[in-house]
Parts: structure tokens; C-alpha cells; sequence
């Protein structure tokens, strides 16, 4: 098991973080200034989140700490099984890779989303760090 940490923003969380939520914003700030965390941004599900919130995506790809993920081959085959391009470009993205062996858990702000997926979830509603103060990604926070 590796150290770093790797989040992918679901589209809800990119929403979210130009809204000014103060939990994406912290992990916005800990991926550009923290070696070994790292932020991942598909880009269906930053489509997405600029319909809902116009200026999110330019605003999110010129951040430094944050990878924005494009639709290749592979990602488009896994993509054009589901019913919603945003939520499984995420999906896809939080798979084990060579770079991320363990994974990434996705962020949101819609967890009940990710109820029956086989990902790990970061909640990143307010109110929600009260009963994930255990969880490791957001007790630094």
C-alpha cells in the first residue's frame, strides 16, 4: 500500500469547490502544496460540472495541484456502458492503475451516488466531517 493519496472529484465536488466549499478548497490547496496527494479531475465529469456552474472548468484545469484525466480508448469503452458519462468517467478514473495501484477514492458531495459502486467515498458536505472525523483523508483537514 502506497502513501499517496489520489481523489477523484466527481462532478458534484467540482461543483462544489467552485461554490466555495471549504473541504474541496482544503483538498485542492493539500494536492498543489503537499508532496504524495493528488487530485484528479475526468473530463466528462468536468463537463458536467461546468453546465451546472458555468467557469468551473476553466477554473479547475488552470490549478496547479489538479490533474485533469481525458477521455482515451479505454475510459470511452467504460464510459459508453453506463448511463451517466460524469459519474462513470469517475468510476473509471478511481480503478487501480500502474500509477495508482490502490485506487483513488472519488470526492462528492452526492455520496448516496456511490452507494452500490465498488469505490471508496470521500464525503465533502459539511456537515459530514463530523462522523468521518476517523476517516484519514480528512482528519489533517
Amino acid at each position: 500500500m502506497s502513501d499517496a493519496v489520489h481523489i477523484v472529484l466527481d462532478d458534484t465536488a467540482m461543483a462544489a469547490a467552485g461554490q466555495g466549499n471549504i473541504l474541496a478548497s482544503r483538498l485542492i490547496h493539500r494536492a498543489h502544496a503537499e508532496a504524495g496527494w493528488f487530485l484528479y479531475a475526468p473530463a466528462c465529469a468536468l463537463v458536467e460540472a461546468d453546465r451546472a456552474r458555468p467557469g468551473t472548468a476553466e477554473h479547475l484545469a488552470s490549478l496547479p495541484g489538479i490533474t485533469v484525466l481525458d477521455l482515451d480508448l479505454a475510459a470511452a469503452l467504460a464510459v459508453a456502458r453506463q448511463e451517466t458519462w460524469a459519474a462513470a468517467h469517475s468510476q473509471y478514473a478511481a480503478q487501480p492503475t500502474a500509477d495508482r495501484p490502490d485506487g483513488a477514492i472519488i470526492a462528492t458531495t452526492a455520496p448516496h451516488r456511490w452507494v452500490t459502486e465498488p469505490v471508496r467515498v470521500l464525503d465533502l458536505n459539511p456537515w459530514a466531517t463530523q462522523q468521518t472525523a476517523a476517516s484519514p483523508v480528512l482528519a489533517d483537514c
